[in-house]
């Protein structure tokens, strides 16, 4: 059985679109360790990911991917010029990880935060919880299936 997972990405930075027209890239960049830990610990081929754009007006699940490639050191951390460079990461020794995802589905209407917030099989997700902030979040069975119907795909 598969685990969920929502990822949050600003679309500025990477949207769902840059997903469809990639089809698969990894997932780098996250420096906070529990989001990390889920990335070297948890998180495995197959499961399901729903897409969210993050800081951005309107906040919405856009999409869902899979999980194609587990964790594994993340690269950017040592590239001096990449963004996300972190100098205490080191090749024998990685601090950060990410995963590889492909695209499963663009939605074809955007789930917004407030739509979600209106469905009671939501209430606990953990996207909608006060002070609720990773980037990288855990979604039950039933939430993964609820958001599906939501987006008029259900059961896949």
């Amino acid at each position: 059985m598969p685990n969920y997972w929502l990822f949050k990405s600003e679309p500025d930075c990477y949207s769902i679109d840059d997903l469809k027209r990639d089809k698969r890239t990894f997932w780098d960049g996250v420096r906070n360790y529990q989001a990390r830990n889920m990335l070297r610990d948890s998180i495995k081929v197959g499961d399901g990911v729903l897409f969210y754009h993050s800081s951005c007006d309107p906040m919405a699940i856009v999409g869902t991917a899979e999980v194609v490639k587990a964790g594994y050191p993340d690269h950017t951390a040592f590239d001096k010029n990449a963004d996300h460079y972190d100098p205490k990461s080191k090749v024998d020794d990685p601090t950060w990880y990410m995963v590889d995802i492909k695209l499963q589905r663009k939605f074809e209407t955007p789930l917004v935060r407030e739509a979600l917030k209106e469905d009671s099989r939501l209430a606990g997700m953990v996207l909608l919880q006060r002070g609720s902030r990773l980037s990288i979040q855990p979604v039950t069975a039933s939430e993964w299936q609820a958001i599906l119907q939501l987006a008029g795909n259900p059961g896949k």
